[in-house]
């Protein structure tokens, strides 16, 4: 759906909440939680889907009998899909993911072919002329990129797919926006490292000399290219982790005419208190499942540790007083819980900008963690939950109304 804010942006949730890997799998879960989500926070209008898509289920997706039923179940429900996450390659529930939700990273063949593939997923189910979004990881693990020739392949690699969108542009009339989504521990950590990224070595002489021997372009249109397909994922949580005042560097990002494609609603743990107390805190968030970033603020210095049990360590030789956010996605709806805290203020300054003015044409809330969160902060109506949040969302945003006319 579209909200009757400046831009009027699309609105939806990630569907990475729901456990599957294969096609088969995330159909099912899609015909089972959208209709009753549906009912609920776009009854009278088409609801928007940010689909999640692994390699295998883009593979899958894209078997033209496949295809045409889910694009039968799209009409007759009344959905449509403006964004893809294709930033998890493989599985992302019930299994140890870690540092290997990120890989292949984007020095390798497999990861531009994943990313394609969506791409092209999205092309054939956008409008003629409609515009959408595809977020991809931050180039990589930060310890995996750790040489010049690496960081060359991860701008390489951008520019590769970057090819693909123009000539997919070219073809179908649709645009896609591959969003790079910074996050904690990452080769693109910090939006200010994102930024950098893009304009020192994607917008470069040297990236459009790549694109145009790809395309056969000149170098002004190349840079014209780059410029269009590639722009950021920003989500809340990931810059609230790494201690970010959100308004400002969501205006700081503006400024550069870098585009935020997509805007994740999210919110991250917090807390302050003495470092052997918050290690009692986080305890119970320490999962196995998922890498739990944690940046610590001490003192006004930042240390960053890549998971809580890094974090905890330190915990037992230092005992000063310090905050620390942590990368866990929680309800977006919650400020405080058991002792902790979230990042929600940050999340508010997200929603107070998007009242002001434009900023990104995709609005998608991703709280993915819900399988892994304490029971006294979710319910076992998972739909209910994801309608909590989007109501909450709504509420904050102050809607008058969602609009039902031109959807991209």
């Amino acid at each position: 759906m579209q909200l009757d804010l400046p831009g009027n942006p699309h609105f939806s949730y990630c569907t990475n909440i729901h456990a599957g890997e294969t096609w088969v799998e995330i159909e099912a879960a899609l015909a089972s939680y959208l209709p009753a989500i549906k009912r609920q926070v776009a009854p009278a209008v088409a609801m928007g889907i940010g689909l999640r898509l692994s390699a295998v289920a883009a593979r899958g997706l894209a078997v033209p009998h496949v295809f045409e039923r889910f694009k039968r179940f799209l009409h007759e429900g009344g959905f449509y899909v403006f964004t893809i996450n294709a930033f998890p390659y493989g599985s992302f529930h019930g299994t140890r993911v870690k540092e290997r939700v990120y890989e292949p990273d984007w020095r390798t063949l497999e990861r531009l072919r994943f990313t394609a593939e969506a791409a092209d997923v999205l092309a054939r189910l956008l409008p003629e002329g409609g515009i959408g979004s595809v977020s991809t990881v931050p180039g990589g693990f930060r310890e995996s990129i750790a040489t010049p020739n690496d960081v060359v392949s991860v701008a390489e690699g951008l520019v590769r797919a970057v090819a693909h969108l123009h000539n997919l542009r070219e073809t179908s009339g649709r645009t896609i926006v591959l969003a790079i989504e910074p996050e904690p521990a990452c080769f693109l950590e910090t939006t200010n490292e994102a930024v950098r990224f893009l304009e020192d070595k994607l917008f470069s002489a040297s990236s459009r000399a790549v694109l145009s021997g790809l395309t056969g372009m000149s170098s002004d249109r190349s840079e014209e290219a780059l410029r269009r397909h590639l722009g950021l994922c920003f989500d809340v949580c990931h810059s609230a982790v790494a201690f970010e005042e959100t308004a400002a560097t969501l205006d700081d990002v503006c400024a550069t005419g870098i585009s935020v494609a997509k805007l994740q609603f999210s919110s991250a743990l917090s807390a302050t208190g003495r470092m052997s107390d918050l290690r009692h805190l986080f305890q119970t968030f320490d999962d196995g499942i998922y890498l739990h970033q944690a940046v610590e603020r001490r003192n006004g210095v930042l240390t960053r540790y890549t998971d809580l049990p890094e974090a905890f360590a330190a915990a037992e030789r230092h005992g000063e007083s310090s905050e620390w956010r942590v990368h866990c996605h929680v309800p977006v709806f919650l400020d405080r819980f058991d002792g902790l805290g979230s990042t929600q203020a940050n999340l508010r300054e997200a929603l107070a900008l998007c009242r002001r003015r434009e900023v990104a044409p995709h609005l998608e809330v991703e709280t993915y963690t819900w399988s892994v969160l304490p029971p006294g902060i979710r319910n076992s109506d998972l739909a209910g939950d994801i309608v909590r949040e989007l109501q909450w969302v709504q509420s904050e945003l102050r809607l008058a109304r969602v609009s039902n006319g031109a959807r991209r």
